[in-house]
């Protein structure tokens, strides 16, 4: 069983002064040098950066190496973070979030090792401490291949939750083809959630998954001579301790690298394909977190459909007409649209399976780049169906995307986006 500890970017320790030699430096994100004033913890930090703030008049706004008296941090250095303004319609705690990154991006090049990580409360952004906590784990992320008191230790405890989750996250979805491919993302899962409260189960037989999930099969169909290629179905299953209100039904694309197949990619657009397994990546990660987490009274079920979307003498193309496990037969329009191919007949398992639960809800997870991209920029979107839109649940993620400083854009269905679809 792996330890939390492995998939933490650092060691988090919860500070008790300010002047502790076990730390080499302070990292303080702040959005007032007024506001400072009013925590007793953070007046001997005053005078230095008062004083610094006199020959620079936009202190609040930079990123900045202070130095400061021995008595006060024992380094003497001091990184000012400032935020800039956040007070405005537009502002969010995202703000929190890249002051904090770029303090730690200074920190790391004046050479500290152990920095303490201050800042500074806000009373609009509840999760401001949470969301620049998470900015400093995320610049000391390790890339895979590379690696080869009750308001305190909740706050440590969801700071560990979620850098975890993040590292399995960029583990599976920043990994290249190769070290990602289906048998290895399945191999990682296996390590990662050896020996814990998460449930785990791999359909890799290539016969079973042409018979289960057609569709699924059809899009690796051009990668199975390749035996590190072939595709794998990854089951994950979170059950709470108690009783279950509800339970939350995953489905993640898994896209190792997408050629976009016999309507092949040009132009340079198949570069970074390998991150189209994002959505399984996202899948996987939360089930990290629920891990250390430990939810009561909610049921979680995952999938990850793992596939290569290769081209060959054995791809599928366009005018084909494949029979789904719901008995559908489904016309082949474009190779390219491989993701929802994919993710089909692994949601047509989850409706059958959620007949069964308490409260159903399903979500597919994936990098429908087209769509993102040309809606939103890089911001994620979610998109309700009929009983989702109105629970709202759309606009509920939203809301907390927002407040954890995770955007989220809802992007809605029209009858006249189906009219050729018949």
């Amino acid at each position: 069983m792996s330890s939390i500890e492995s998939y933490l970017s650092a060691q988090i320790l919860a500070a008790k002064s300010i002047t502790d030699n076990v730390y080499d430096g302070i990292v303080y994100v702040s959005h007032s040098l007024s506001e400072t004033a009013k925590y007793e913890i953070l007046k001997p930090l005053l005078p230095s950066i008062t004083a610094y703030s006199e020959i620079h008049k936009d202190i609040e706004n930079t990123t900045t190496l202070i130095a400061v008296d021995r008595n006060v941090v024992p380094s003497r250095k001091l990184i000012f973070a400032g935020t800039g303004p956040v007070n405005r319609d537009h502002d969010d705690v995202r703000r929190f979030g890249i002051a904090a990154r770029n303090g730690m991006k200074l920190a790391l090049k004046t050479g500290m090792k152990a920095p303490l990580i201050l800042t500074l409360p806000h009373k609009k952004y509840p999760q401001a401490e949470l969301v620049s906590a998470l900015g400093i784990m995320h610049e000391l992320y390790i890339p895979l291949n590379v690696r080869e008191e009750k308001k305190t230790k909740t706050l440590m405890k969801l700071v560990k939750a979620l850098d975890a989750s993040f590292t399995v996250c960029r583990d599976i979805g920043d990994s290249d083809p190769q070290r990602m491919s289906p048998p290895y993302v399945a191999e990682y899962v296996t390590n990662a959630f050896n020996g814990t409260n998460i449930s785990i189960r791999i359909i890799s037989d290539v016969t079973e998954i042409e018979r289960e999930f057609p569709l699924m099969a059809a899009v690796n169909r051009a990668a199975n001579n390749v035996k590190d290629h072939q595709a794998r179905l990854i089951w994950l299953e979170y059950n709470p301790e108690g009783s279950c209100n509800e339970t939350i039904m995953l489905v993640g694309k898994g896209v190792t690298i997408d050629t976009g197949g016999a309507d092949l990619k040009t132009g340079g657009n198949m570069f970074g394909m390998c991150r189209d397994k994002y959505g399984a990546a996202v899948v996987a990660g939360i089930f990290k977190a629920l891990e250390i987490l430990k939810p009561k009274h909610v049921k979680f079920c995952g999938y990850m459909c793992m596939v290569r979307n290769s081209i060959g003498s054995s791809s599928y193309t366009c005018d084909e007409i494949i029979r789904s496990r719901s008995g559908k037969r489904i016309a082949i329009y474009n190779t390219d649209a491989e993701g929802r191919i994919t993710m089909l007949d692994p949601l047509t398992n989850m409706v059958e399976l959620a007949k069964l639960e308490k409260k159903p809800r399903l979500f597919t997870l994936a990098t429908l780049t087209g769509h993102c991209i040309l809606s939103y920029g890089y911001m994620a979107a979610a998109i309700d169906n009929g009983p989702a839109r109105v629970d709202h649940t759309a606009e509920t993620i939203r809301d907390w995307g927002d407040v954890f400083g995770q955007p989220v854009e809802v992007s809605r269905l029209h009858w006249e986006e189906f009219d050729g679809m018949n």
